[in-house]
């Protein structure tokens, strides 16, 4: 059964321009990065700078548009960048992109080759579904400081997304939480794919057929599902 997804009205009224897709996978395997993880985002690199062909990141349309939705909710996005921004700067500079583990390497792959934000979550750690919101301020999110996990809490009104024991993601795609974060061990994962207006919708469901494709060529047997999009 697919997980349930719900953004509210305040966020709709935020970003009328913001659509979603939702990615499945059951059956998975993960491990450590490997050559084939690392070959995908050598690739999605190139991509990248052929799109950007010299352009700085949020020069982009989509990036742009982003940065004017962390604005609308008071976020300054100069120093809290929506993840596909942050991850195309760090793929451009002279470290490139991290290697994590397979399936999180394989979705930054994605999301930096489309210039679009992806999280993946691991669906075992979800607790019911999921709600894109603005905060109400006394949330837990549950993150790492020094080596440990500590608990914060969102800003008052900052967009997040949450399932029923506390934030998962904070300022929309800015920082995931550790609670749900796909590890070696996850088997079952939900991927959202976000995008802004003038990412044309096409673009973004190619995005996630080609998630869904690499899905199933790093996990043969597994079982990799699409939604449709779904706009505020």
């Amino acid at each position: 059964m697919p997980t349930s997804l719900y953004v509210s009205d305040e966020v709709r009224a935020l970003a009328p321009g913001f659509a979603h897709l939702a990615v499945e996978a059951h059956g998975l395997t993960n491990g450590p990065s490997d050559a084939s993880s690392a070959a995908l985002l050598d690739e999605a690199t190139r991509r990248l700078a052929e799109r950007l062909d010299g352009r700085a990141p949020q020069d982009d349309p989509h990036l742009a548009a982003w940065r004017a939705a962390y604005t609308a909710f008071g976020a300054k996005p100069s120093r809290t960048r929506n993840s596909a921004e942050a991850l195309a700067r760090r793929a451009l500079a002279d470290g490139g992109l991290p290697r994590i583990n397979r399936l999180v390497d394989l979705y930054n792959a994605i999301s930096v080759a489309h210039l679009v934000p992806v999280g993946g979550e691991d669906l075992d750690r979800i607790q019911g579904g999921m709600r894109l919101v603005r905060a109400a301020g006394d949330e837990p999110f549950a993150t790492a400081a020094g080596g440990a996990e500590v608990i914060e809490h969102p800003d008052a009104g900052e967009v997040v997304w949450c399932d029923d024991e506390g934030v998962t993601c904070r300022r929309w795609n800015w920082r995931q939480g550790v609670r749900t974060r796909l590890t070696e061990d996850s088997v079952s994962a939900l991927f959202l794919l976000e995008r802004m207006a003038p990412m044309p919708l096409d673009d973004l469901m190619a995005a996630g057929e080609e998630l869904a494709e690499a899905l199933q060529k790093s996990c043969p047997g597994a079982r990799v599902e699409i939604g449709g999009i779904r706009t505020a």
